[in-house]
């Protein structure tokens, strides 16, 4: 058993098997499926939930474990966390991150609602398409931090690119604003996102 779980792959693998038989289990109790526009819809809104889940708990990860707790780690300890831990979070985070993004517009388009949302229900009657799209929006917001702004600067702070000595502070607080700017925005984002779909 050790063994099972000493293995990430092993457990991943056999957590979507599992969700694969619940899935099947689930519509052959209600009468089968189609692999029509409402699957689709689903689908890629299940994938979106499950990325998303992991760029914002990695979000927080930076922001309310990693970040708070650098100080309080020695110097000979730091490079476990800005050669190894750092820039593998980083990865799954930006991501994780594009994932969210296209599988939301792709969700939004398959239901018909990309362009009311887009434009944040104007002359389309409001409330849903105006949630859902301000959740969009503040998304696209926080994706381009990740990729444009915190992405690039860790870069430079972590050595993965050459820097200088006075560019690494510099690029470590541009990282940090737009990281915190996230934080900021990412219960505001979770809340559009949940109220367009139990409010309305």
């Amino acid at each position: 058993m050790s063994d099972f779980f000493g293995s990430l792959s092993k457990v991943v693998h056999t957590s979507i098997i599992l969700a694969v038989l619940l899935f099947l289990f689930l519509s052959f109790g209600a009468g089968g499926f189609a692999l029509d526009q409402l699957f689709w819809s689903w689908l890629f809104r299940y994938v979106h939930v499950v990325a998303g889940v992991m760029w914002i708990g990695l979000l927080y990860y930076f922001n309310f474990v990693q970040v708070p707790n650098m100080s309080k780690i020695t110097d000979d300890q730091k490079p476990a966390i800005t050669k190894v831990i750092a820039p593998a979070a980083l990865f799954w985070f930006r991501w994780a991150a594009f994932v969210t993004i296209v599988t939301g517009l792709i969700v939004a388009y398959l239901n018909g609602y990309l362009h009311e949302a887009m434009t944040l229900g104007v002359g389309s009657g409001g409330g849903k398409y105006t949630a859902i799209g301000i959740g969009m929006w503040l998304g696209l917001i926080m994706a381009f931090n990740v990729w444009f702004i915190i992405w690039p600067n860790q870069k430079k702070v972590l050595g993965i690119v050459e820097a200088t000595p006075e560019e690494k502070p510099v690029a470590a607080k541009k990282a940090l604003i737009a990281s915190r700017t996230n934080t900021l925005l990412s219960l505001p984002m979770l809340l559009t996102m949940v109220a367009a779909q139990n409010l309305y």
